[in-house]
């Protein structure tokens, strides 16, 4: 599990997967959410707003996954 560290006290989730490196594009984050590929704490997670906290656990089919950490 690889830790993605943020500098505030949340991140949205397209943020978060373009900060992780999964897409390059606002638009491809939302195209992988449509396809079910993104789990949030074990649940599916279709909302590119979702708000990411340290501690969250992102498993992102094809790319990985990753742990919100505070810097």
């Amino acid at each position: 599990m690889k830790q993605i560290f943020i500098h505030s006290e949340y991140i949205k989730l397209d943020q978060f997967l373009k900060l992780a490196d999964c897409v390059s594009t606002g638009g491809m984050a939302k195209a992988l959410l449509a396809e079910d590929a993104v789990l949030v704490n074990d649940e599916k997670e279709d909302r590119r707003g979702r708000k990411l906290y340290p501690g969250d656990i992102i498993k992102v089919e094809g790319c990985g996954t990753f742990q919100v950490a505070a810097q």
